[in-house]
Order: structure tokens, then sequence, then C-alpha cells
């Protein structure tokens, strides 16, 4: 089963320092799906502010019940010792403005998933989209 909802749709900045969350979304593990994959797309325009990626494993999630995902990015680094590690990030800081869209991968069984944007201060955020 693979479909495309919407996270966030299209919210402009106006004013201050704003955060927003977006509406829940059904991970797969809603639907009993065992492969965990996630991807969501993040399109910004002049966008300075930060983006994180939160899931849930409650069937009803309260406040407390979300955590930040690990988002995969493209390529890979190299530590000292010559370990190959993916890179991966729980949040998208965005200090200068930003006009990209880029796709995150996340591996999970989440029942919920959502974003969450925090320190946001300029921009557009045109869409947020997750494909299950």
């Amino acid at each position: 089963m693979a479909d495309t909802v919407s996270l966030l749709t299209t919210s402009v900045h106006s004013g201050g320092t704003q955060t927003l969350q977006g509406e829940k979304a059904k991970g797969d593990a809603y639907f009993g799906q065992s492969d965990g994959l996630h991807t969501v797309m993040i399109e910004l325009n002049e966008f300075i502010g930060t983006v994180k990626i939160q899931g849930s494993l409650e069937t009803t999630p309260g406040d407390n019940d979300w955590f930040d995902l690990e988002l995969g990015l493209d390529g890979f680094s190299v530590d000292t010792t010559g370990k190959v590690a993916s890179l991966s990030t729980k949040s998208l800081p965005y200090t200068v403005a930003e006009t990209s869209q880029k796709a995150y991968n996340s591996r999970g069984n989440f029942v919920w998933i959502r974003a969450d944007i925090s320190n946001w201060t300029a921009g557009t955020i045109s869409r947020i989209e997750l494909n299950r």
C-alpha cells in the first residue's frame, strides 16, 4: 500500500516567532503494515525556522506521546576509523532563507506521524507530504 497524504498544507508566516503542528496522519502501523518505510517531502519558500517530523506509537496520542523521527539524508559519512555511517538528523534547522523541495526517509512502525514547526520567523511552508 503506497499513498500520499498531506501533513501540512501551504502556511505563510504571519509575524513574530511562530510554532505550528500539522494534523496527524496514519502511519504504517495503523494499517498493520510491517515495512515501516515512510517518505516525507518538504517544500519551503524563503523559510527560516525548524522543521521536525514526529511519530507516535499510541492509537490515541496525547501531547506527551510524540517523538522526533530520524530523517535519512542523501549520502553517507566516514568516521576516523573508516566506518561508513548514513547521514540522518532529527531536525531541519534553517537559519537563512531556504527555498527547496527535498525528500527524507524514516523507518519505523509508527501509528501516527505529524509535522512540527518551531522558531518560524519568515517564509512559507508550501507543503509537507507523507508517502507511506
